[in-house]
């Protein structure tokens, strides 16, 4: 695996990476990322995208595609639509909470990435990977911290894993809609911390993270 060094971030990702390996010949080059690992509810996502090497007005189309968690709701919504018509594949996979309960935060998310490339229609020869890697998968990695920063396909994916992990949890907020779900997407809040002292763990809660297992251990005594 190959780590880049953290140097002076571009303002705005880029395809020096991608254009490195396309002129090397490596047509099929994935970026790959997740959303949700710090969220104390709801299962961890992740997308991979393969973007085109021959469009010569990718940058322009994709001009204001970041870090997912630096767009609007409504720049990311928008800008999903146009990553997924222009990419030359891409998919989306996510590892259950039970999943993450049992192996752990880290193996659960290589779970859900992998899962995302299973879903992708063509394979990849090379990975981009947000500050991971994956071991069980036999292909040349890059491993790059703040990835989503960086390049232009982990931030696409960024994108996609953030949107549909948050179409996910609206959908489940009908089923608890006491947590708010549909508003913090499961993260550590003030509205969300308040929902747990008052309702407790519900099955979507991640009950061996600490602030979780807390306030979890906390409404138990109130409650009894």
């Amino acid at each position: 695996m190959a780590r880049l060094p953290l140097a002076d971030l571009p303002r705005d990702p880029t395809l020096e990476l991608e254009q490195s390996l396309w002129q090397a010949g490596v047509l099929h080059v994935a970026g790959v990322d997740e959303a949700g690992r710090g969220a104390w509810a709801g299962p961890v996502a992740a997308a991979a995208v393969i973007l085109p090497s021959n469009d010569p007005a990718l940058l322009e189309r994709l001009h204001g595609v970041r870090d997912s968690k630096q767009m609007t709701v409504k720049a990311r919504e928008g800008f999903a639509a146009v990553i997924r018509q222009t990419a030359l594949t891409w998919g989306v996979g996510f590892a259950s909470v039970e999943e993450i309960e049992t192996q752990g935060i880290v193996p659960a998310t290589r779970l859900a990435m992998m899962r995302a490339l299973q879903a992708c229609v063509l394979s990849p020869a090379h990975l981009l990977i947000d500050a991971l890697r994956l071991p069980e998968i036999p292909l040349p990695q890059t491993s790059l911290i703040k990835g989503d920063v960086r390049s232009l396909s982990i931030a696409a994916a960024s994108v996609l894993a953030k949107t549909a992990r948050d179409a996910l949890m609206r959908d489940l907020a009908r089923q608890y809609p006491q947590y708010g779900f549909e508003v913090h997407k499961g993260y550590g809040t003030a509205r969300h911390r308040a929902a747990l002292e008052q309702w407790g763990p519900c099955p979507l809660h991640r009950r061996t993270y600490r602030p979780v297992m807390h306030l979890s251990n906390l409404w138990e005594k109130s409650a009894g």
